[in-house]
């Protein structure tokens, strides 16, 4: 695998586990904490996109 498609697959996967998080259990610093980091994980994956909009094939996890 190569390391663009690499390191998007672990993004996504980072992603997806923020994403299953029970945040309403968590207290409000560390729910703070979550949206802070799926925020700036979004915000890289704009950033990290082609040009052209296409996305590197990454294996999906379902």
């Amino acid at each position: 695998m190569n390391k663009q498609v690499e390191q998007g697959y672990r993004m996504h996967r980072v992603l997806s586990n923020l994403s299953r998080l029970d945040v309403d259990r968590l207290d409000d610093a560390d729910r703070e904490r979550v949206e802070t980091a799926r925020d700036l994980l979004e915000e890289v994956s704009l950033l990290t996109r082609p040009e052209d909009g296409s996305r590197p094939d990454a294996p999906t996890d379902g």
